[in-house]
């Protein structure tokens, strides 16, 4: 069956929610669904996909997908950070620690681009106060990369931007935290775009997420640069994209993003419009496609019910009680 079949006949079966029993308390994010219980968290990657803190609703295979990115990328950089990971019992599913979450995100930019292109071009890019150089062209490289943090917001709030003395200044981490969070961030990133680069790609931009651990150490947690999390361009096409004023070639969330903005005119306020099958197919692909040149394999597409396959893997795992 070619992908597309697939992605088709996976609409009717995409996850939403989960509802399990027994396996911990639970807290429903824009993406994931994560249940706690004593010191470990069962997290599921749904299908959910979110933009401008708004759920929109699902796309195909889009959990399995970010889920065995995440995966690949905690691989390849546990060696400069260790990450919460401990077990997958399914391809949407992690076991991982707990550990006590730093309340901002970590953005590491090396592109003016997305939401910062939209700052700067409005005048507000100061929040962040990182000087950036007067006349940039959006999708310019800068002179190197920054960190434009972000406060972690709840399901319908918005994330804020922040900058690095504002984090301390409002006592959010101590200024020892955020130099030991900025220092692994710009570590990852660079890790980041090496294993990007190999695969014709440019990481663009990408958000980590940090936490302590039971015995204090800084731990990388959530999901690392998959296509939610990070910007990826087409890196043999960028030159000439950007020397025509063309928008890049992208395989990242940025495509929904430019959907919402130039067809229907959203970017945060008001209620958003309903994703319609062809849009959902069509950003599905583009997961797809950025796994393929990540992982450097296809996604392989079993079309089915996600939900019960779970429940299945869990029961078998003894994660979830018969």
């Amino acid at each position: 069956m070619m992908l597309k079949d697939s992605l088709r006949n996976q609409l009717q079966h995409t996850l939403v929610q989960t509802d399990l029993s027994g396996v911990g308390e639970l807290y429903r994010g824009k993406v994931r669904d994560v249940y706690r219980k004593d010191d470990r968290l069962l997290l599921v990657t749904t299908d959910r996909v979110s933009a401008f803190d708004h759920v929109l609703g699902t796309i195909p295979f889009k959990g399995q997908i970010l889920n065995e990115m995440a995966l690949e990328a905690f691989a390849a950089t546990q060696d400069i950070l260790p990450n919460h990971l401990l077990d997958v019992p399914d391809p949407n599913v992690v076991l991982a620690k707990v550990c006590q979450a730093y309340p901002v995100e970590i953005i590491v930019r090396d592109y003016i681009s997305g939401s910062l292109w939209r700052d700067y071009e409005a005048g507000t890019a100061g929040v962040y106060e990182v000087d950036l150089p007067q006349g940039l062209k959006k999708d310019q490289r800068l002179p190197a990369p920054i960190l434009t943090p972000s406060t972690k917001a709840q399901i319908g709030d918005h994330d804020e931007p922040i900058s690095a003395a504002e984090i301390v200044a409002r006592g959010l981490l101590t200024q020892h935290q955020l130099d030991e969070a900025a220092e692994a961030a710009f570590a990852l990133f660079k890790k980041g775009q090496a294993e990007a680069k190999a695969r014709g790609l440019i990481l663009v931009d990408t958000k980590y997420e940090f936490g302590l651990d039971a015995d204090g150490a800084l731990t990388v947690i959530d999901e690392i640069h998959t296509p939610d999390s990070s910007r990826y361009w087409m890196a043999d096409e960028y030159e000439t994209r950007f020397a025509a004023g063309q928008a890049q070639a992208m395989l990242d969330k940025e495509n929904l993003r430019g959907w919402l903005i130039e067809t229907h005119g959203f970017s945060g306020q008001g209620a958003p419009p309903k994703l319609d099958d062809e849009v959902r197919v069509m950003l599905a692909t583009r997961y797809a496609q950025a796994y393929e040149r990540m992982l450097g394999r296809p996604f392989e597409a079993e079309v089915g019910d996600v939900s019960t396959r779970i429940r299945a893997n869990l029961k078998a795992a003894g994660l979830l009680p018969s």
